[in-house]
């Protein structure tokens, strides 16, 4: 082999006049080997990009002793010149001159050979599915909308906060949380009364994997002004569904001095970066996902880009579901005041109603989180909740609760304990402050159109797997 600087797929596709006509060093892995006893085509990609680069070995050169190791799933290095190509499908090509083989993959035993595979079956291969042209498109988006987050709020002056994994604390009162603990399982120490003694844990008190970094945001915030955290959180939720994960990542802004106006118009200015910075720079990955899983896809994106959001109070919401029952229009869950809307009530508004994204405020302080700012009329809280269409939720928020003896009558009404660091927040310099979640997974489903949240997360945790 020559003395060649590597170049990716991706830099190749993207000036190829820059290449052509040059030699070029190139390494990846074989998706696909086609041709005849005079020449053999491989499709070769390194994962840069969704697109293949067509390597053609002229079997004057190389015998079929050389290429019988080149087949699907195989890795493979190989120099040769630039060419514009004269076939169908393809800009450029290397005439192959040079070839090494890294490693093998024995077409007998490989899984991703060249056919359709379902998702379940993937899932089941996930240590290799990033390999197949689905996964790596999602799984480069991935990256794009973690790179955009953290440069949204960075040039928005936020600070990266980083919250802990393993917390004392229960930030939405659920219980549903994973314990973490070194004590033997087998045989845990019991108190007088027959309960395990957690005072004999390693952190001398029961201690869980976190649901949130929201009221460690909080503390941040109300010392830093405007943070946001961006990292793993875990539910023990019994969810079966295609948009529950129990591990997950969470993107949760906390801003001092923001009221829910203010709440509101980051969270539609954040998602709208987001989205609009795909298509900017994933549109190769977009274009494939939506030629084969869903063929809307781009209209959609830009339809959340090119629109405001609908600001609707939950009460108004309630009168439009109502109306719609009244209607003849059937949902599986009823409609009333007080209700937690189902998926169905949130897209119904979105799809079908408004035609547009819709932030939904103002809920019952019954189905809302104690932290969350108790309204005049004593009834609703200051949440919101941005609903999406094919998606419902994507975004729940609020201003925070500031007053001290509103929030302490909250802590007290559902029995909890241990929350004096949180009450000195407001106890010492208490101010108006605001935030909300978005669900990362959730974000990629809607920006590639998968169908399930489990395909859009290398490694997916439910119930029942845990696997590599």
């Amino acid at each position: 082999m020559k003395d060649i600087k590597r170049a990716t797929v991706a830099e190749i596709m993207r000036d190829p006049a820059k290449y052509t006509g040059s030699e070029v060093d190139v390494k990846g892995w074989v998706r696909t080997r086609r041709g005849n006893k005079n020449v053999q085509f491989v499709a070769l990609n390194d994962g840069s990009t969704i697109k293949n680069l067509q390597i053609v070995f002229d079997l004057s050169k190389f015998s079929d002793e050389d290429l019988k190791r080149v087949t699907t799933g195989s890795s493979i290095h190989v120099q040769g010149e630039l060419v514009a190509s004269q076939g169908k499908g393809q800009s450029v090509e290397v005439q192959a001159g040079e070839l090494e083989i890294y490693g093998t993959a024995n077409p007998d035993e490989y899984p991703l050979q060249k056919k359709g595979h379902t998702m379940e079956f993937l899932r089941e291969k996930a240590h290799l599915r990033p390999r197949t042209n689905t996964f790596g498109a999602v799984l480069r988006i991935r990256h794009a909308m973690a790179y955009a987050i953290h440069k949204f709020f960075n040039d928005k002056g936020f600070f990266y906060f980083h919250t802990p994994l393993i917390t004392a604390s229960d930030c939405e009162g659920a219980g549903a949380q994973f314990v973490a603990t070194t004590l033997d399982i087998e045989n845990p120490p019991r108190t007088e009364d027959g309960k395990v003694d957690y005072s004999k844990d390693f952190f001398g008190k029961q201690a869980c994997l976190t649901v949130s970094g929201q009221l460690e945001g909080e503390l941040g915030a109300t010392a830093l002004g405007c943070i946001y955290t961006f990292g793993p959180t875990f539910r023990a939720e019994n969810s079966n569904t295609p948009r529950h994960l129990s591990e997950f990542w969470m993107i949760e802004p906390e801003m001092a001095f923001y009221e829910i106006a203010d709440n509101m118009d980051l969270a539609e200015e954040f998602i709208k970066y987001c989205i609009q910075y795909a298509l900017d720079n994933c549109m190769d990955d977009i274009e494939f996902l939506s030629e084969h899983f869903d063929k809307e896809l781009v209209e959609r994106l830009r339809f959340v880009v090119d629109n405001d959001f609908v600001r609707l109070p939950y009460t108004e919401g309630i009168r439009i579901l109502e109306e719609a029952v009244k209607s003849g229009r059937k949902f599986e869950f009823p409609v009333y005041w007080g209700v937690d809307l189902a998926s169905e009530h949130e897209r119904y508004l979105v799809e079908e109603h408004f035609h547009k994204p819709v932030i939904l405020t103002d809920y019952p302080k019954e189905i809302k989180a104690f932290y969350m700012k108790l309204n005049d009329d004593g009834k609703t809280v200051r949440a919101m909740d941005v609903l999406f269409p094919k998606i419902g939720e994507i975004i729940g928020g609020s201003q925070r609760e500031e007053n001290y003896d509103k929030l302490k009558a909250r802590i007290d009404e559902q029995g909890l304990t241990g929350m004096d660091w949180y009450l000195d927040t407001r106890r010492f310099g208490t101010v108006p402050h605001s935030g909300f979640g978005l669900g990362f997974e959730r974000l990629l489903l809607f920006v590639t159109g998968m169908q399930n949240i489990r395909d859009v997360i290398p490694f997916p945790r439910y119930p029942g797997n845990c696997e590599f």
